[in-house]
């Protein structure tokens, strides 16, 4: 039982349902929160042990929290206060919740980077000399999945823009990437944006006015699929279309309706890995006609997963090479 009575509820799945009077049990081995709303159901919980081991961690634990989508402040703050008074709890991978968190925390945290101050959200929580770290990992690891699977010199042989539909976090942290690290040659010519509110198209708008070197961007605002569809019909052939919604995963459904018409030759990424993934399943229907290359999120969530693991346990994790071939290789294996 906790101090304040109520005992941490755990799932069958072995995440604890996040309550804004939860007193979490303190870590008996160094442990890494993965906070999101279906924690349970992740690859990751099969996937961090093997990762573990073959990293040579020692004995490690994770632990889900699952939240309720928008929860209330208490909720997260509760979870940070207990990784940052707890000795063995030493950061976490959050999903879902990164803007809602660190909104309800900012000032519990010593240090934010550049990105989180930036993105105004939270992505990795970490420790070091008792200082608690908030970390947007998301314009490194987008980029990283991006060139995973993007034709080499695809954007100038091609004259493809880019799509996103949803103007949330890691949408946001794509365009800076593409903005910011990508040499000028290498990028699209245009970034298309779509969402269901105007106010996330706002704040993009603001962020970019800060960091856009000149790259042109459209913003849509598109309140029902057939709007998006609408968007997606003008792309050029070669174009790329991502799905950024979390539609399939955290919310059920697709930003598209099936009679949406793919870009010839394009390019179609869902962000997600996991869940009821319609947009892929459409985008599938039409991958012959349309000459599809096909993505879901399996890259994004190892690359997501090793850069905060690495933070989080300060060690080494390369990003290419045969170490991480070899970490793809188990993840894979334990997908």
């Amino acid at each position: 039982m906790t101090s304040s009575g109520r005992t941490p509820s755990i799932s069958v799945s072995g995440a604890f349902q996040a309550e804004a009077d939860t007193n979490y049990p303190a870590a008996a081995v160094p442990t890494i929160y993965f906070i999101g709303m279906t924690t349970g159901k992740s690859s990751i919980m099969k996937v961090f042990p093997k990762w573990a081991e073959y990293l040579g961690l020692g004995e490690v634990r994770i632990q889900g929290i699952d939240c309720r989508w928008h929860d209330a402040p208490a909720v997260y703050r509760r979870i940070v206060e207990h990784i940052k008074r707890d000795r063995l709890s030493l950061g976490a991978l959050v999903t879902t919740h990164k803007l809602d968190l660190l909104n309800a925390c900012r000032e519990m945290f010593d240090e934010l980077d550049e990105y989180a101050e930036l993105l105004s959200e939270i992505s990795c929580l970490s420790k070091r000399d008792g200082r608690l770290r908030g970390s947007a990992k998301d314009p490194i690891t987008s980029g990283l999945a991006l060139e995973a699977f993007l034709p080499a010199d695809h954007w100038r042989k091609t004259g493809g823009e880019v799509c996103l539909l949803g103007a949330g976090g890691s949408s946001l942290a794509l365009t800076m990437y593409l903005m910011q690290t990508v040499p000028p040659p290498q990028r699209p010519r245009t970034i298309r944006v779509t969402n269901r509110s105007v106010p996330r198209l706002d704040e993009m708008k603001h962020v970019h006015a800060r960091i856009n070197p000149g790259l042109e961007v459209s913003y849509h605002h598109c309140p029902q699929p057939s709007d998006n569809d609408a968007v997606v019909a003008a792309l050029p052939a070669g174009s790329l279309v991502a799905n950024a919604t979390g539609l399939g995963k955290d919310g059920p459904g697709s930003p598209l309706t099936d009679a949406a018409v793919w870009p010839a030759n394009g390019l179609v990424w869902d962000f997600n890995y996991r869940g009821d993934l319609v947009f892929l399943d459409q985008a599938r229907r039409a991958q012959a006609s349309r000459n599809l290359q096909i993505e879901d999120g399996w890259i994004y969530f190892i690359h997501g997963w090793t850069r905060v693991v690495a933070d989080v346990f300060a060690c080494d994790i390369p990003t290419r090479g045969p170490t991480f071939d070899r970490i793809s290789e188990i993840a894979a294996a334990a997908r």
